[in-house]
């Protein structure tokens, strides 16, 4: 009897549904965030060493590169922040439908891109530091 299913996968042409991109970038977004701790770490001990410690790490944290990887951090963690919300709501059985369901990852997946563009429109493209 000769199976049917394939030998190997080839992941790029899946399409996806958005619940799954979503759910994709959900977990991509909380290893982004966990990665990112000792960063923050260093830079918040460094931050409260002193004066000259401050002034490093408001150095660190003024060039456009770090500033670009904190708006993909704040995306992340709203992200991750919404599409948790919505797991759990899933999880309680609220949203199944196919629609309701497409419609929420539609709406965690623009929210959180809308709302990290909009909370770092005011410090992502200035280079004054707060």
């Amino acid at each position: 009897m000769q199976s049917t299913r394939p030998i190997f996968l080839d992941l790029r042409r899946i399409k996806l549904p958005i619940g799954g991109w979503v759910s994709i970038l959900h977990r991509l977004s909380g290893i982004l965030l966990v990665l990112a701790l000792p960063a923050g770490a260093l830079l918040l001990h460094q931050a409260l060493s002193g004066p000259d410690g401050f002034a490093a790490s408001a150095a660190v944290l003024a060039h456009p590169l770090v500033r670009l990887a904190l708006g993909v951090l704040v995306w992340g963690l709203l992200h991750h922040l919404g599409a948790g919300i919505r797991h759990l709501l899933l999880d309680l059985g609220l949203g199944l439908a196919r629609s309701s369901a497409r419609r929420s990852a539609w709406a965690v997946l623009l929210g959180a891109l809308a709302a990290a563009l909009i909370l770092g429109s005011g410090w992502l493209g200035s280079g004054a530091s707060a």
